[in-house]
């Protein structure tokens, strides 16, 4: 299995895109028989807000969906923040790409999946291997 940790803009792109950004967002998040996803209240603030806000209750399901099939989840501790701002500084990361990174790395994810394009920063980062999907 691989220990797989989703940022907020693969969940975005599957609960919301249409096009093959959502494809292949889709098809990560089906890929359970391969994965072991794991998540965090990090990703859980940056994705239910605002559907929670507009009353997008599809949207909300989604996630909610996707959130009962981690297998480990990962709480805000103050500790995620230290390491992710060192972590932002070292390789010039904004702050939300950090702490996903930060905590993927320390749940012993084996990857943190994303949309950023490759050539974006969070690909700097060398504590967690960074798979993009917007190839």
């Amino acid at each position: 299995m691989i220990r797989t940790y989703v940022d907020s803009g693969l969940l975005i792109a599957a609960a919301r895109g249409n096009g093959k950004l959502s494809e292949r967002a889709l098809a990560v998040l089906r890929d359970g028989n391969a994965r072991e996803f794991v998540s965090s209240d990090y990703v859980k603030m940056e994705v239910l807000p605002k559907p929670t806000y507009f009353g997008r209750e599809a949207e909300i399901r989604f996630y909610v969906m996707f959130f009962s099939k981690v297998s480990q989840w990962l709480t805000f501790d103050v500790i995620h923040l230290d390491a992710a701002f060192e972590e932002a500084c070292r390789a010039g990361l904004q702050s939300y790409d950090a702490i996903h990174i930060t905590v993927a790395a320390l749940s012993g994810c084996d990857e943190l999946v994303t949309t950023e394009k490759p050539t974006s920063a969070i690909h700097r980062s060398t504590l967690i291997r960074i798979v993009s999907i917007d190839t």
